[in-house]
């Protein structure tokens, strides 16, 4: 067996936990270490799990030890020990760390808050996995955006895809953030049509039709995206089940079963014991899908936490080479996390 890439998370957040625990799981990765700059909570998990924790800068290895942390060191250390870096910085600050993963020879994967230009490549497995072989960087894209592309590549594939329109209804924070930001009795609209998903998920594949609308709404728990698709041609409900049936990570969930609503969905999450009740697939509504002549109508659910998580190993996968195959990567990584095809229950 080839050796186990090493794999360094930058940013140990919402998203670089969440990747950090699923290198973890993987048979062909190792965690070569976790950095931040903070030294509250949430780095402290981190030692917790016994992983090696790194320090931004000595500022922040100074503030990590007086914390009581025990600090392997810093990220020019960390850059040292690995093959590859996920940077999971907040938005804006990764393409201010990419001239360090440069001068040091690594590949480096960012997230969808920066832009597509920063790397000049966008991911998303199940689309363009194999067009990621050997580059040097790229871009895993927004959790909205991913699964855009996820949805409209299953019926690209099945030759059903005309165009695609769009609105999103877009939490407002992440949970843990709730008491600091986010919108009370109110809805914001983008201002701007298409928001900016819509050409975000042109960059992974140019050719989508694809038009998005956007309200961000007083909750926290995850997205819920309504689409009107236009067809190729006339086709039939089961046509289209069929079609999103062909995506390892896409779920069909039930209205008339009692998830109707998205803090239903987090708690069968939780029932199912996944990880921070995570749900890593599109929960599509399958008794809400409607198909009338050769258009489309469904809904379904983003886990804004945790749906790029099995595309960034993915990813890491790609830019490293140790699987050219994208259907066997992806197989994979959804064994390690337990992602689910079909129905949850």
């Amino acid at each position: 067996m080839k050796d186990k890439v090493k794999v360094a998370i930058n940013g140990y957040g919402v998203i670089g936990k969440r990747v950090a625990d699923a290198v973890q799981l993987q048979d062909d990765m190792e965690l070569a270490g976790v950095c931040d700059v903070v030294s509250d909570w949430r780095i402290k998990m981190a030692a917790h799990k016994n992983y090696p924790v790194f320090a931004f800068d000595s500022a922040s290895q100074d503030q990590m030890s007086k914390g009581g942390i025990q600090v392997e060191g810093t990220l020019e250390d960390l850059l040292g020990k690995c093959d590859i870096v996920v940077d999971c910085t907040p938005k804006k600050i990764a393409s201010q760390n990419i001239e360090k993963y440069k001068a040091a020879g690594l590949k480096f994967i960012v997230q969808g808050g920066e832009k597509h230009e920063t790397t000049g490549h966008s991911f998303s497995a199940e689309n363009n996995y194999d067009t990621a072989l050997g580059l040097d960087a790229t871009r895993v894209v927004s959790c909205n955006t991913t699964s855009i592309v996820r949805t409209l590549t299953s019926l690209k594939r099945a030759g059903l895809l005309k165009k695609a329109r769009g609105t999103l209804l877009r939490r407002a924070t992440d949970p843990w953030e709730s008491h600091l930001n986010g919108i009370i009795n109110t809805l914001v609209p983008e201002p701007e049509i298409p928001s900016h998903q819509g050409p975000d998920a042109q960059s992974v594949d140019p050719e989508l039709d694809v038009i998005t609308a956007a309200v961000k709404v007083p909750e926290t728990l995850s997205h819920l995206h309504y689409w009107n698709v236009q067809l190729t041609r006339e086709a039939t409900r089961e046509e289209v089940l069929e079609a999103f049936g062909n995506s390892s990570r896409i779920a069909l969930i039930d209205y008339q079963d009692g998830l109707s609503a998205n803090n239903a969905v987090k708690e069968l999450m939780l029932s199912l014991n996944r990880p921070y009740g995570d749900m890593y697939e599109v929960a599509v509504w399958q008794d809400m899908l409607k198909v009338v002549g050769d258009e489309l109508f469904y809904a379904y659910l983003v886990d804004n936490q945790a749906i790029v998580i099995p595309e960034t190993i993915d990813a890491i996968r790609a830019l490293t080479g140790i699987e050219e195959n994208a259907q066997a990567s992806i197989q994979k990584t959804n064994a390690a996390l337990g992602v689910q095809k079909g129905t949850f229950i």
